[in-house]
């Protein structure tokens, strides 16, 4: 078919933007699968991996860096662990921004390979799948080494004043703004 322009944007025949999935050649079709390739799946499954385990490593690190603080703080005030705790929690989530990726992105990969009868992938759709899981893996492992060591002294802190309490909060939710910002551009990335 042929793009037309409209609005300064490619528009693909139905008027959506729908031009990035039209223009792809059929991995069915041998004659127009120029782009096709079996490795193709391979650069995508990593952008699973990829968005599971960073995030995962970001997580971990920063739920023991972070409950490091709480233990410590624990011994002089242990009435203030449960509010001290936040920052593991906050940590937590981080893995749960990998998971969400990596299913979403699994399911997408199975979605093409049945429509292709698994003979191939196209390589656009393989490496904007591993650039979204890495979008997703590495900055939730940013946010969770920033939650850790923020959460760590934070918790030491708020022991000291409780009135720093509620600044440790805004920080916290800063530094998890991160994991979230690489969450949304997965999710843009790999539609």
């Amino acid at each position: 078919y042929q793009r037309r322009v409209h609005g300064g944007f490619w528009k693909g025949p139905t008027g959506t933007m729908d031009f990035l999935l039209a223009d792809l050649p059929d991995c069915n079709d041998a004659l127009n699968a120029t782009g096709c390739q079996p490795s193709s799946f391979f650069f995508a499954f990593m952008g699973c991996m990829a968005a599971l385990v960073f995030s995962c490593l970001g997580a971990a690190y920063g739920t023991a860096k972070a409950g490091v603080g709480v233990a410590s703080m624990g011994i002089q005030h242990e009435e203030l662990v449960m509010r001290g705790i936040i920052p593991v929690v906050m940590a937590g989530v981080l893995g749960i921004y990998g998971l969400i990726v990596a299913v979403i992105l699994s399911s997408g990969i199975g979605t093409f390979a049945k429509k292709y009868n698994y003979k191939g992938l196209h390589a656009y759709t393989g490496y904007a799948y591993l650039a979204a899981g890495l979008s997703c893996g590495l900055a939730n492992l940013g946010a969770g080494m920033a939650i850790g060591i923020f959460g760590d002294a934070g918790v030491r802190a708020f022991a000291q004043n409780v009135k720093l309490f509620v600044g440790m909060i805004l920080i916290l939710i800063f530094a998890e703004a991160l994991g979230l910002y690489g969450l949304i551009v997965a999710l843009v990335m790999s539609l």
